[in-house]
């Protein structure tokens, strides 16, 4: 298991396309059973770095791999 605290800046790859997701930027954690649910990405900031995309929740069942500095999803 992981700690939040190594997961975070780390990038997100999507295995189906090579899509670079961005870097994680929080977890959702079950209280009730202390496990990582889901890591979040933030959204795409959209033209002149005006708005923001919702950020994209990714949960533990889609991380295929965990490494020093990238986290594989498959999506």
């Amino acid at each position: 298991m992981y700690r939040a605290g190594e997961l975070r800046q780390k990038e997100v790859i999507n295995m189906v396309d090579g899509a670079r997701l961005g870097f994680v930027s929080d977890v959702e954690v079950s209280l009730e059973k202390g496990e990582i649910e889901a890591i979040v990405v933030p959204g795409k900031t959209r033209f002149l770095g005006l708005g923001k995309d919702n950020d994209v929740v990714i949960g533990w069942d889609k991380i295929k791999q965990i490494g020093d500095d990238v986290i594989l999803v498959e999506l």
